[in-house]
């Protein structure tokens, strides 16, 4: 089968290449950086210098898979191609849209009879080798018919066992992919996973933060704790309850850098985060753990912060607590 690939950043190139390495597909790459293209054709794919070069190197019915930033440079993107594809083609958005913007593109695509599919793509920089998961909205026939694409490109059952009791369900859930629901809802299953992801990362760094501050000064002698966190991460990983691949990351990272000197922690979010609780909200469902996790975030951007010294100066003022001297 043949599969565009629009963007080939480090998770869209590698999503052609598995593509061609895992399922035999033919792929047909464009992004504006010319030499990603010509890696890429160096590696099996045919290059295309424009979306109009890639559209028209492409049979019908054609799938096209756009892996770009949020935003405005998917939206033109979008845009662009369905003025350029016919009816029963497909675009497939694999980044991470806000769900809503899906539904709204779904149906203004329907409208010209070309088919929208939002894919919640899990995986990172590490896909190439262990397969992405992936979380589909669409309608169920164009799901199908793409089968062997989604099935090519992700990790597959692996070593891990059966849940008991999934017999007669979907078996592609077990490979590590799930047609979620209409339009929209691929994006909204990936936006919840992330918006958890950033629970877990912030349980595992508030978790280790206190295991590297048991030696403090503040603490009595024989309260006082040397402890190697490499080792515990490393110990973690293998039979208690709280594995995980963040884990796994963890883990590696402290091995080679104990103190994690070369980190600045500083924090991005995707924008997932934000959306998630946004949802919570709608939804009147507390988030308590995902909100604070995401204000950590946004805290990890800044020096002390205006109200930090409100804090410092009531502190002062009703219990005469001195500030600590400045490095």
């Amino acid at each position: 089968m043949q599969l565009a690939v629009v963007g080939l950043g480090r998770m869209g190139a590698n999503i052609a290449r598995r593509a061609m390495k895992h399922g035999g597909h033919q792929t047909v790459v464009y992004d504006k950086n010319a030499e990603a293209v010509a890696a890429l054709a160096g590696d099996g794919a045919t290059g295309a210098a424009s979306l109009e070069d890639l559209v028209a190197k492409l049979d019908a019915p054609r799938a096209v898979w756009v892996m770009l930033p949020s935003g405005p440079i998917t939206e033109s993107a979008i845009e662009t191609l369905g003025r350029l594809l016919s009816k029963d083609d497909v675009i497939i958005d694999g980044g991470n849209t806000f769900w809503q913007d899906d539904i709204r593109r779904g149906k203004a695509l329907a409208a010209r009879g070309i088919h929208y599919l939002d894919v919640g793509t899990s995986g990172g920089v590490w896909g190439l080798e262990r397969g992405y998961c992936m979380m589909i909205g669409g309608d169920k026939a164009v799901v199908t018919r793409l089968d062997s694409i989604f099935h090519a490109l992700a990790p597959g059952r692996g070593d891990i066992p059966q849940t008991l009791g999934r017999e007669k369900r979907d078996p592609r859930v077990e490979q590590g992919y799930l047609h979620a629901g209409p339009v929209g809802a691929g994006h909204f299953v990936k936006m919840i996973h992330n918006g958890i992801e950033y629970g877990l990362m912030q349980a595992y760094a508030e978790g280790f933060d206190i295991l590297k501050n048991a030696n403090s000064d503040a603490l009595p002698a024989d309260h006082r704790f040397d402890l190697d966190i490499a080792d515990i991460a490393e110990v973690w990983r293998r039979g208690s309850v709280i594995p995980s691949w963040l884990l796994d990351l963890t883990a590696s990272a402290l091995a080679k850098q104990p103190a994690l000197e070369n980190y600045s922690g500083f924090v991005e979010d995707s924008g997932e985060g934000r959306w998630t609780v946004n949802a919570a909200i709608d939804e009147a469902v507390p988030a308590e753990v995902l909100t604070a996790a995401l204000y950590t975030r946004f805290r990890s951007r800044r020096d002390h912060t205006f109200a930090e010294k409100i804090l410092s100066a009531m502190r002062a003022g009703f219990g005469g607590h001195k500030e600590p001297p400045k490095p």
